[in-house]
């Protein structure tokens, strides 16, 4: 799949600067990892089945801060499968793209290190690679998308320094699900609707929220429905019959859904026949270690021993929605509780972040948001002669569906959430919050941006590298010139909004390396 114009110097700017924040995330974790003891956090910690090598011991000692709390989750999986019934909450994409590197890229290695030591290198490989290719995949969504490349590579460099940042890093599948999406939505945005959607069908295949992604494609259809039958309202050109028309998108939006839908159903018909259906020799199929750990934790095996789980017999019997109520107390305002309020605190800022962007866009584009962006505006109506301008940046027509996507996500997650897990929900999930973000750094420091000559230069480039077109401005010191490090240089005159969102980002940057890779509480 081609990504961008790899001429573009954006895109080179882009990939170094993901490259070099991902190489610094790697060795802070290592060093806080060594200097800072671990915590003796009450998480899954499941026994080594072989004695460590020297290799396993470096490799720990290297990378060991990015295998705590659900990575460790994800690395059993890839070593030993769905052998628990809570390891039901984490979907398969990412633990068998971890298992095929590990077999795959990484079978020279086997002298030297153990299984799972393999598993946690592939895991970090992995997710350093998506996440670069990820920034380069959010600047191109974000020309297509904006129409601004400036706000596009602002908002690149500004994921790359995103406060999930060290679940980009650890072995958690937030890297694959945000390549996956970001790239299923500029597919779908250059018109490729297959290609989109067995991408949005792969993404759900590696989070269960990636189900929701089912309504870009929804609205996709609705909008040109919407278009075919206002433009056929005023031709005399005969036009196939709207029942014909309605019919076409209905079986249109069904095959899409059910595409979408359909790595979670096949994943929960998996857990239905492990655990309801359970083989009499998988009991003694388990490795002793690991059956003494279910003992001793409680943890529920696949066994013949007579007795069912109790959503077994449920009607519609959905092993995620039993899991997360149960094991993990997930549900409708369930953690509105006193004790949670440091949590909700954690979660403050990108709850404040999504809300006022979708507030801004609202109040911006009150009319087109009243009709759902599917009934074109008349000439002339609402901005004047201003209508016939084209829209760019962060309030264009085209944010619509994105927006209210990010609303949505930032709802389920407040009210049926863990409310700490919302940055790393969002900031793997949407653009939305790397593009409003990007609009206020530029909207509050114009000092940024020169403004002479500016559309000579960005209309050279645009028609050279044909990405979208240019808002006015570029670097004051060309290209190369990082914004986010011009901003840390000014830090002193920068704006009260700037140093929040800068302060935001970085500071949960750095503190996602040093309390998660420790064993303390985090996002």
């Amino acid at each position: 799949m081609k990504l961008m114009n790899r001429r573009d110097p954006y895109v080179r700017e882009v990939i170094w600067f993901a490259v070099c924040c991902r190489a610094l995330a790697l060795v802070l974790q290592a060093v806080f990892n060594v200097l800072i003891p671990d915590h003796a956090a009450d998480a899954f910690s499941p026994p080594r089945l072989s004695e460590p090598s020297l290799g396993d011991r470096l490799l720990e000692w290297l990378l060991g801060g990015l295998s705590h709390w659900d990575a460790e989750h994800f690395l059993f999986i890839a070593e030993h499968g769905y052998l628990y019934e809570h390891n039901f909450a984490f979907f398969p994409g990412y633990p068998l793209s971890v298992r095929a590197v590990a077999e795959l890229a990484l079978w020279p290695l086997g002298g030297l290190l153990s299984l799972w030591s393999r598993l946690l290198l592939s895991a970090v490989l992995l997710n350093a690679l998506l996440s670069v290719l990820t920034a380069a995949v959010l600047y191109e969504l974000g020309c297509v998308v904006l129409q601004c490349r400036r706000t596009a590579f602002f908002s690149a460099v500004l994921f790359c320094l995103t406060p999930a940042n060290v679940f980009m890093a650890a072995a958690y599948s937030e890297s694959m699900f945000a390549f996956l999406v970001f790239s299923a939505m500029l597919q779908l945005e250059k018109g490729q609707s297959w290609t989109s959607g067995l991408l949005f069908c792969l993404a759900a295949g590696v989070r269960s929220n990636g189900v929701i992604n089912a309504g870009f494609l929804f609205y996709s259809q609705s909008k040109d429905l919407a278009l075919q039958l206002q433009a056929g309202a005023g031709t005399v050109i005969k036009q196939p019959p709207t029942w014909r028309r309605l019919l076409c998108f209905a079986a249109s939006v069904a095959l899409v859904s059910a595409g979408v839908f359909l790595p979670f159903a096949l994943f929960q018909f998996y857990a239905y026949w492990t655990f309801c259906n359970p083989d009499a020799s998988s009991e003694h199929a388990v490795p002793r270690l690991l059956l003494q750990l279910a003992v001793d934790k409680g943890y529920r095996l696949a066994a013949a021993n007579g007795v069912k789980p109790s959503w077994c017999s449920q009607g519609l019997p959905v092993a995620y929605s039993y899991i997360q109520d149960v094991y993990w107390n997930v549900g409708f305002l369930r953690y509105f509780e006193p004790k949670q309020v440091p949590n909700f605190l954690l979660a403050a800022p990108v709850t404040v972040l999504g809300s006022w962007a979708a507030w801004f866009y609202l109040t911006a584009n009150p009319h087109y948001c009243l009709r759902l962006g599917l009934v074109r505006r008349a000439k002339g109506e609402g901005k004047g002669e201003e209508s016939d301008k084209p829209e760019v940046g962060f309030c264009c027509s085209s944010v619509f569906v994105y927006v209210v996507h990010a609303t949505a996500l930032l709802a389920f997650g407040i009210l049926c959430m863990h409310v700490q897990v919302v940055t790393r929900f969002l900031g793997s999930s949407t653009p939305v919050l790397y593009w409003f973000s990007a609009h206020l750094l530029q909207d509050y420091e114009p000092w940024l941006w020169k403004e002479e000559a500016a559309t000579q230069t960005e209309a050279s480039l645009s028609e050279k590298f044909n990405v979208g077109s240019f808002c006015p401005g570029s670097f004051r010191k060309g290209i190369s010139g990082n914004p986010i490090v011009r901003l840390l240089l000014n830090w002193r005159i920068s704006s009260p909004v700037t140093k929040c969102i800068l302060g935001y980002f970085l500071s949960y940057w750095l503190l996602g390396l040093i309390l998660h890779c420790n064993f303390l509480p985090w996002t």
